[in-house]
């Protein structure tokens, strides 16, 4: 397997807060189930906050890489000699495309806690989808990463 001239590998978190509304679901379950009794208060606090702290976590799992003459981005797969020109996107300009800038075709890996973009266009005439847009903490790398 040949990696690219330039790798790059980021991992979209979900920040801290989120973990701190995980526990609070919890407690919320926990004081639901106070009538019961104490054990299944005690279920409910761990139930409760281990079934929003998997969904926190499998949300805020999501990967952006550039491996192999490929970049994966989620479940896609889209190879670099497919990708025409990357435009980075400050928090404005990355706002105005996840609204009423927005393509319908586009493929869009968005996570609201990350404001900054990278929005690349698909090159390949086979393909109906118009560009990439990937929500990344560091676009500038991620163009690098790409080539453009």
């Amino acid at each position: 397997m040949e990696l690219s001239t330039a790798p790059f590998e980021e991992r979209l978190t979900a920040p801290r807060s989120w973990w701190l509304v995980s526990l609070l679901l919890g407690v919320a379950c926990a004081l639901v189930l106070l009538p019961f009794g104490t054990l299944p208060l005690l279920g409910g606090l761990v139930g409760g906050t281990a079934a929003a702290a998997v969904v926190t976590s499998s949300y805020g799992s999501v990967r952006i890489r550039v491996v192999a003459d490929s970049l994966v981005a989620g479940d896609a797969k889209i190879p670099l000699s497919a990708l025409g020109d990357a435009e980075i996107l400050d928090a404005e300009q990355a706002r105005a495309w996840r609204m009423h800038k927005a393509d319908p075709r586009a493929f869009m890996l968005l996570r609201s806690y990350v404001p900054t973009a990278l929005r690349v266009e698909i090159v390949d005439p086979q393909d109906p989808t118009p560009y990439v847009y990937l929500s990344t903490r560091d676009p500038k790398a991620l163009a690098k990463a790409l080539g453009k």
